[in-house]
């Protein structure tokens, strides 16, 4: 018995404190890439922002995948998908290129979102001119600052 304890007190043990359990959502806070990738579309939602655009979403889940980035000025609505890359450098080599990645099947895979996005989106949409798709890429440095940001209006 321990001294300053009656016997009905429960003994306390000397083993280090349990790992705390942690959820999946925790884990995805901590991946970097992921953490990486929000950041490009942060820095590319602000971009768009200060050309006029209005955000209308980010990262739109659909039964095909993810947009990075929905906007819309009084014109065109656009559908952006968002590259970001690290770079230790301030000149990034030529293979460093963020945009340098986008292939056929990506771009067919945002214009399934895009139609899937459309046919699910229930309140009503300001009307628009033209439907476009742009991408974006996005190299930061060590620190999170950019480096560099290259917009292609129309990409496909």
């Amino acid at each position: 018995m321990l001294t300053g304890m009656s016997s009905d007190s429960p003994q306390r043990s000397k083993q280090p404190p349990a790992t705390p359990v942690r959820c999946p959502a925790d884990r995805l806070h901590e991946d970097p890439r992921r953490t990486l990738g929000r950041h490009g579309e942060r820095l590319a939602a602000a971009h768009l922002q200060r050309l006029g655009f209005a955000i209308l979403a980010r990262n739109v889940r659909t039964r095909h995948g993810e947009i990075d980035l929905i906007a819309c000025d009084d014109e065109i609505l656009i559908f952006v998908e968002v590259k970001t890359r690290r770079s230790h450098r301030q000149r990034p080599p030529r293979e460093a290129q963020p945009l340098e990645g986008l292939r056929a099947r990506q771009r067919s895979r945002l214009r399934r979102l895009a139609a899937a996005w459309l046919q699910s989106e229930s309140r009503e949409r300001r009307t628009v001119r033209a439907i476009r798709f742009d991408a974006i890429g996005v190299i930061v440095d060590e620190a999170d600052c950019l480096i560099c940001l290259d917009h292609i209006v129309g990409a496909w």
